[in-house]
């Protein structure tokens, strides 16, 4: 993606439509409630509980129970959360982490790797997922109730115009990981 484009048509600028971090415990409980106090800790926001959709008795899951948490970010808050979360990876993302219309997502080992965060033995250490939404002007017809419409094909986000963007606004390398 060209700069003069988006100088002269600002439609085709992108931006971070929202941010959602969400952490799977797997079980109900202290360990969720503890991964709801880490969350708001680190979002500033309350998470919500996510339900089992199924029974699976290995893991003593039982359908409908809270075994997840998670919180969506929008505007301010999810730029500086994904500045944040970005130092916990090395600011490195793997090109296979992008999906066909330019979305992409990340997970955090230990939650006390993004910075400002200290470790309080109470609580204990959990990992969490981040799946970030790269949009342009113009998707809300798409989102919306009433009179809704389609988002054109030349309006989508292709996968290498999101690496670009993510390149250019939080300096991450986007690079194949050795594992």
């Amino acid at each position: 993606m060209s700069t003069e484009i988006v100088e002269t048509n600002p439609m085709r600028a992108l931006r971070i439509g929202k941010v959602v971090v969400n952490m799977g415990v797997g079980a109900s409980g202290d360990p969720l409630d503890h991964a709801q106090t880490i969350m708001e800790q680190l979002t500033g926001q309350k998470p919500c509980q996510r339900l089992a959709k199924q029974t699976i008795r290995g893991f003593n899951i039982r359908k409908r129970e809270p075994i997840a948490c998670m919180v969506t970010l929008r505007g301010e808050k999810a730029e500086s959360f994904l500045g944040k979360a970005f130092v916990a990876v090395n600011k490195k993302i793997n090109p296979h982490s992008f999906d066909k219309w330019g979305n992409f997502a990340f997970g955090i080992k230990e939650h006390i790797d993004i910075p400002g965060t200290r470790y309080d033995p109470n609580l204990g250490i959990t990992g969490l997922d981040v799946i970030v939404t790269v949009e342009r002007p113009g998707y809300h017809i798409d989102e919306k109730k009433h009179a809704r419409g389609k988002v054109g094909s030349n309006q989508t986000v292709t996968p290498e115009e999101s690496m670009a963007f993510i390149r250019t606004k939080f300096g991450i390398e986007v690079v194949v990981a050795n594992e």
